[in-house]
Parts: structure tokens; sequence; C-alpha cells
């Protein structure tokens, strides 16, 4: 079976009903992948959302869950990934009040850290996903080096997001081989520099105007992908996923190109 997945907030436009979710896993079948990563799609059944997958021969590998269904339903988001067969479960991102202090990012550590033993406990893995963010630095540590400092490695694990590293300031191969047996997924997408809007004013610094950086397919921007893709070797990522918050073209044909490329970079 193939390790790489669709991380379905890419095309989360195109999940709001059954019907659209119907014919977006058609789609995402005939482009190749096998598996897909659950996250923002609209209000279908879990059962529909199962037999609609295996119908298309496609796994759920994981999932995206917010932090108040994770605390406050915890017994439901377990039965859910249960039924789906998926054992990995992420979140997007820490609550915007944790976000400005040390203190804050300290508190979502505790958190964070209580809702991954009671995902453990129930057979299933607790993982983080980065923005950009998380590399405020708080003296010698970046948020990130805190979050992942002072957690329990069996209770939260990492989703790292490759393009969200390096807007960040940071090596993503480095932070990859931190994460070394602490990451089932990861997020792949890469960055380009596109050229300004033409409505841009000039930077009258430079005398020119200024490019600017975007997400691009996997393989089709400066990123060091080939890099990126030994170190996950090394640390024993599982699962692949392909996301692309913002595409520059239909963001199947986006999946489609991320795909292809990752097949041709050797990935199964």
């Amino acid at each position: 079976m193939t390790q790489i997945a669709a991380q379905l907030f890419t095309i989360r436009d195109f999940t709001k009903t059954r019907e659209d979710f119907v014919a977006s896993m058609a789609k995402i079948r005939d482009i190749g992948y096998q598996a897909v990563q659950v996250s923002q799609i609209g209000d279908i059944a879990d059962a529909d959302v199962k037999r609609i997958c295996d119908d298309n021969g496609l796994t759920i590998c994981n999932t995206h869950v917010s932090v108040d269904d994770l605390l406050r339903k915890p017994d439901a988001v377990i039965e859910q990934h249960r039924q789906w067969g998926a054992r990995h479960v992420a979140i997007g991102g820490m609550p915007l009040e944790n976000r400005e202090s040390e203190a804050g990012f300290r508190r979502f550590a505790e958190v964070a850290n209580g809702i991954g033993e009671r995902l453990y406990e129930a057979g299933l893995t607790f993982s983080y996903h980065n923005h950009s963010f998380e590399f405020l630095r708080f003296g010698a540590r970046s948020g990130l080096e805190l979050i992942f400092d002072e957690t329990d490695p069996c209770f939260v694990q990492a989703e790292l997001d490759t393009y969200w590293i390096q807007h960040g300031g940071a090596d993503p191969v480095a932070w990859i081989e931190r994460m070394q047996d602490r990451m089932p997924v990861i997020h792949l997408k890469d960055m380009v520099m596109l050229p300004p809007p033409s409505e841009s004013p000039p930077n009258k610094l430079r005398g020119d105007l200024r490019p600017h950086q975007a997400m691009a397919e996997v393989g089709e921007g400066n990123m060091n992908f080939a890099g990126i893709l030994a170190a996950c070797q090394r640390v024993g990522v599982e699962w692949y996923a392909v996301e692309q918050d913002i595409c520059q073209r239909d963001p199947f044909e986006s999946l489609a190109i991320s795909y292809r490329n990752l097949r041709a970079m050797g990935l199964t």
C-alpha cells in the first residue's frame, strides 16, 4: 500500500456535502492516492465517510480534530476513529489564546499531554501540526521546541509541516531528524517565490518590486525534498500527507502534481 495520502483540507471546498464527498473521493482515487487524511469535511455521517472511502479503495490514515472536541467529547472522537480504522489523531494548531506568550505555550503543552494520554490509553496517537508562529523565541528555545520538550513523546507526537517550518526560518530536515520515532505522519508542501502582483507598490529602497513566498506543489518549489524524504525514511515516518492550504490552480490538479512528483522521487 502506498504511503502517500491526500490531506482533504486541500479540497475543503469540495467536501461540504455527501454528494460532493462522493465525487471528490472518486477524483482522489483516480489521481492514484490510496489514503486520505480527513479534515474540515461537511456534516457527513461517520458511517457514510467510511463507506465512501472504502468504495474508492481509500484508507483513512489520520485526521485533524479540534481541541474543543478532544476536550469535551474524547469518547466520541475515539469511537469515530475506531469506526474509520484511523489510528492517528492530530490537531491543526493550538488555540489562539495560547500563542503569544511562553506561559500560554506551557499551558497548551500541559493540555496536550492530557489529551494525548487519553488517546494513548485508547490505542491512538496524538500529534501536533505546526505553522510558523511556533518559532517565536522564548529565550533559548522556540515555542515548538517548548511544546515537544515539555510533553511526553508517548502522548504528544509531531505532524510537522515542511512549508511552515521553512516559513518560520527553521530547517525542515533538522526538525524531522529531531522527531525520531515521534512522527507517524508528515505534511508535505513546497515553497516557491512568485512575482509581486502588478498592483504592488515599488520598493522605494531597492527600486524594484518584491517577490513573495507562496505554497507550491511538492517538487515545484525550492525546498530540499531529496533531503526531506531521506530524513523521513530515517526517522520512521509512516504516512506522507500532501497538503496545500492555498493552490495557484485547481486543487485536484495540485494534488495530482504533488502525487506524480513524489512517485518520481521514489516514494511509493
